[in-house]
């Protein structure tokens, strides 16, 4: 029910996905007339989908915190908590990201050993892509919950780029004597973890470069950069599209396919006891796809079990 299409985006998408993947089942959550009413040919994929109604849906306007004494009937807990009872491998959800984390921690609670869950994204680079985190899920950071952020984007990013990550600290300068006294701090820390391969500091206008898989900073500061890099983008590629010549149209094309947000939409919430991801509000249809898939890879490759052994392994 999140999200500014609401469901005519979300249960489009997952019709899309539904038909990307064979493997995949669903359970839609929220108001059974509205979700059926915007997906006329939901009953093509009959057996594979379920629908559990629920009257109420949390909005983005409502303070996160009051979920938990008033939105138990809510699309949006209930989806969290078929979750943890087990009847789902992963939840994907565009609503109020405030009450989604809190949910996570209230009921699926974090992985064994880790003191702060981060949300990561996915940012397109000169390479392929890297990973952000945290955007959002805590605005301030000691330099041992960023030295775990670390240790988590490592995981997830071994297990999506098949490689072994190298990982940076988002930081003013590149140079070894700048930062505040926690990025230094927290600088300090991954020279000597063994399970992480730190490249050392690199600044916003290079992470597009391909200097690391992985580039850890607090909520604030990746926040700020991933929804500036995201406008950027869009205003470059608005500016470009309507300048170009019909001749220059599919190569420019191609570079906006590479480029779009909406590819690297679905930020997960890492360090949870199970798999929850995050759908921009204005997701498209293809954009929300992406986060479903993107729950299903993470599902399947069991990130939560990868990350309490990674922390284990590092205390």
């Amino acid at each position: 029910m999140g999200g500014e299409g609401g469901p005519s985006t979300t249960v489009a998408a997952t019709l899309l996905a539904l038909q990307q993947n064979p493997m995949l089942s669903v359970i839609l959550v929220g108001d059974e007339r509205v979700i059926r009413s915007s997906a006329p040919t939901l009953e093509a994929f009959s057996g594979r989908y379920d629908i559990v109604h629920t009257p109420k849906t949390f909005l983005d306007t409502d303070k996160p915190a009051s979920i938990l004494r008033s939105g138990r009937d809510s699309s949006l807990y209930r989806c969290v908590e078929i979750h943890q009872q087990g009847q789902a491998s992963a939840v994907v959800s565009a609503g109020n990201t405030g009450a989604l984390l809190l949910l996570g921690r209230h009921l699926l609670k974090t992985v064994e050993g880790v003191e702060l869950p981060a949300i990561v994204a996915t940012l397109p680079d000169i390479n392929s892509k890297a990973l952000l985190l945290d955007v959002g899920a805590n605005l301030a950071c000691s330099p041992r919950q960023l030295e775990q952020f670390a240790i988590m984007g490592s995981v997830l990013a071994q297990k999506q780029f098949g490689c072994a990550p190298r990982v940076a600290l988002l930081n003013v300068g590149a140079e070894e004597y700048k930062g505040t006294a926690d990025v230094q701090e927290t600088a300090r820390l991954l020279e000597t973890q063994e399970t992480i391969n730190f490249s050392g500091f690199v600044e916003a206008n290079a992470v597009f470069e391909g200097h690391a898989e992985v580039i850890v900073c607090d909520g604030f500061v990746g926040n700020v950069m991933i929804k500036a890099s995201a406008g950027a983008v869009n205003a470059l590629i608005s500016q470009i599209i309507s300048n170009i010549t019909v001749s220059e149209e599919a190569s420019i094309r191609a570079v906006y396919s590479r480029l779009n947000p909406q590819r690297f939409n679905g930020a997960t919430l890492l360090g949870l006891q199970g798999n929850i991801v995050k759908s921009h509000g204005n997701a498209d249809i293809f954009g929300f796809s992406c986060a479903i898939n993107q729950a299903y890879n993470e599902q399947r490759d069991a990130i939560p079990s990868l990350i309490r052994e990674a922390i284990a392994s590092a205390a």
